[in-house]
């Protein structure tokens, strides 16, 4: 995979959570430096980590579907692309939760947000990618993303909550096309 496609890939991960912030920051009438920590940190942290834990179970059993590596990692970043798109088009509100920042809403959130990026780990088991480096770009521009949304959502509310969460899982499907059709004519 090569830096543009990896760029995307943490973009279109970083798309639920982007989604999450822009309600966190329009439930907060005045934002601060903590708000901010917070969630960069809780989102950013957790989609940096999900991959690793995914990369640790895709390599348990890299060997045993090697043949197959590229029809799994299509399967799994479209079903993710899929379910995000589906998620988008359901027009859901904000939570009512979203004006809290402790840690057991925090910590669900970002268990929840991430839950894409251990599916993608697992398939960096196949694709030989550098796992330090993918987790460095997907945590930091998650990171980047949620500070941004935080302050859209303050100041302009939450429209772009499902264009983002949509755009997130097109990027997705076409990262797994991708790499398919890169298996499959180029690879071969």
């Amino acid at each position: 995979m090569d830096y543009l496609s990896l760029i995307l890939l943490s973009c279109a991960l970083a798309m639920d959570a982007f989604a999450v912030s822009l309600c966190k920051g329009f439930s907060v009438k005045r934002l601060n430096l903590k708000h901010y920590c917070i969630v960069g940190a809780y989102f950013g942290g957790f989609q940096a980590l999900m991959p690793v834990f995914g990369y640790i179970i895709g390599l348990s059993f890299a060997s045993f579907i090697a043949s197959i590596d590229h029809w799994i990692a299509f399967i799994l970043l479209g079903f993710i692309g899929i379910k995000m798109i589906k998620e988008a088009l359901e027009n859901e509100d904000c939570d009512i939760n979203a004006n809290q920042f402790n840690f057991k809403i925090m910590f669900s959130l970002a268990i929840a947000t991430s839950i894409d990026a251990l599916a993608v780990g697992i398939s960096f088991a196949f694709l030989e990618i550098p796992l330090f480096i993918a987790v460095l770009f997907i945590g930091f521009i998650t990171f980047v993303f949620c500070i941004l949304a935080l302050k859209i959502g303050n100041k302009f509310g939450v429209f772009l909550k499902n264009k983002a969460e949509f755009l997130g899982g097109a990027v997705l499907i076409i990262l797994g096309v991708k790499i398919l059709i890169e298996h499959l004519f180029f690879n071969a």
